[in-house]
């Protein structure tokens, strides 16, 4: 008889969605279990496509959730399958309503069939935080080591005071930690305190589809996308939140006569009201006509490319900023809030400009002193060989298998 799913838990067909059968046995040294709670790609996301692609001979992908995450792990040869689950569909609401409840009473279900699955490997590596709780409530029966790659700055700005709690509580059970920068790892241990050892692993960025986008012609790509061919073109690249700070970008520009503003991403988990204020606030005499929407876009590296600036207008302290890599690898001056991991990114004079946070006039000012080209592309030339040295993808993947084969060492000599 065919084994039935508990309540509340929805497993995805295995062999619709798994570049090969869950079955089948993994081979070599350090066999790694990546566990991630989502289905949409994120920076979180793309960083474990390099690693997973990587390890893909000896390791497989469980995510809590199905969509384009999923689909990219699987065109890139990973082992990948979805548990989806009402623990973590419910979990992401507020508060304890029926949603958190249902959330809550279907979590040991995942816990133990996370849990089987884990005991198959020899390291269980969770690349978000609800990954990371799921992973660790289960190490009583997978009896693995647990990694968290951590990707967030656990402070007061982002999670709530119970968050943190858990997370300090969780960490007892963590055997290593992987932050994205020493932004992260200084909250980390702010919160956690030293018990668990952390390393620090910059994001490595694959410069390959910017070397091909540089090929390309800037001014006709513009064209080909709606864009001015002359005047001050500069854009921002990330999703539609608040926190992402397009809202002071456009107070930015409305003082600056005559410049473009190129908006490119979607807004998620039900933020499409910020979506249309921002379009409100463009619809305004001072930004009429000077602000592109060009929503969710595959072709970042070209659309990088025809930008005159790259901006990071983050308003809170950004655990790495991976686009900030992105458009110094696409060869262009970026102008970034000086908060969190990005200050571990930018030199600023030399690769790029910093500014305070949440701060328009400090914005405009700096986008004012790049008014010309020949300025911006020798900022642009060093930016680009700085990332291409500092954020390899290489420096990355050797990080992360360095770790794992300590981890599993370590395990096996207890």
């Amino acid at each position: 008889m065919a084994e039935q799913d508990p309540p509340g838990m929805m497993r995805v067909d295995s062999t619709a969605h798994e570049a090969s059968p869950a079955s089948a046995p993994l081979t070599g040294a350090q066999r790694v279990l990546f566990v991630d709670q989502s289905g949409q790609l994120g920076g979180a996301e793309l960083c474990l496509l390099d690693i997973a692609r990587h390890r893909r001979h000896d390791s497989e992908v469980l995510l809590f959730d199905d969509g384009p995450f999923r689909e990219r792990l699987a065109a890139q040869g990973v082992r990948v399958s979805v548990e989806a689950s009402a623990a973590v569909r419910g979990l992401r609401q507020r508060g304890l309503g029926t949603g958190a409840l249902r959330g809550l009473l279907a979590l040991p279900s995942l816990v133990c069939r996370v849990a089987r699955r884990a005991a198959r490997a020899d390291v269980v590596y969770a690349n978000t935080q609800k990954a990371m709780a799921v992973c660790v409530l289960g190490k009583w029966l997978h009896r693995r080591p647990v990694v968290w790659h951590l990707h967030d700055i656990v402070d007061a700005s982002f999670f709530g005071r119970s968050q943190r709690l858990a997370i300090r509580w969780l960490s007892r059970g963590l055997t290593r930690v992987v932050a994205n920068s020493h932004a992260s790892a200084d909250a980390f241990r702010a919160l956690a305190g030293s018990a668990v050892p952390v390393d620090v692993e910059h994001n490595g960025i694959e410069p390959g589809p910017f070397d091909a986008a540089l090929q390309r012609d800037r001014l006709a790509l513009r064209v080909a996308n709606g864009l001015p061919a002359d005047g001050l073109v500069v854009g921002l690249f990330g999703r539609l939140t608040p926190w992402k700070g397009q809202r002071v970008l456009m107070d930015a520009i409305a003082r600056m006569p005559g410049a473009t503003l190129v908006l490119v991403g979607a807004p998620l988990f039900g933020e499409h009201a910020y979506e249309a204020a921002l379009r409100t606030r463009a619809a305004q005499p001072d930004l009429a006509g000077r602000v592109h929407f060009l929503g969710f876009r595959a072709d970042v590296a070209e659309l990088m490319h025809c930008m005159d600036v790259v901006v990071h207008a983050s308003v809170c302290a950004e655990p790495f900023g991976r686009v900030v890599v992105e458009g110094m690898l696409a060869a262009r001056p970026v102008v970034a809030t000086a908060a969190g991991g990005v200050k571990e990114i930018v030199d600023h004079g030399e690769t790029g400009l910093l500014v305070p946070p949440d701060d328009a006039g400090a914005l405009a000012a700096a986008l004012a002193s790049l008014s010309d080209a020949g300025v911006r592309d020798a900022m642009g030339a060093r930016a680009r060989a700085a990332a291409m040295t500092r954020f390899s993808p290489q420096a990355m993947l050797a990080g992360v298998d360095r770790i794992v084969t300590d981890v599993a060492r370590v395990d096996r000599g207890k």
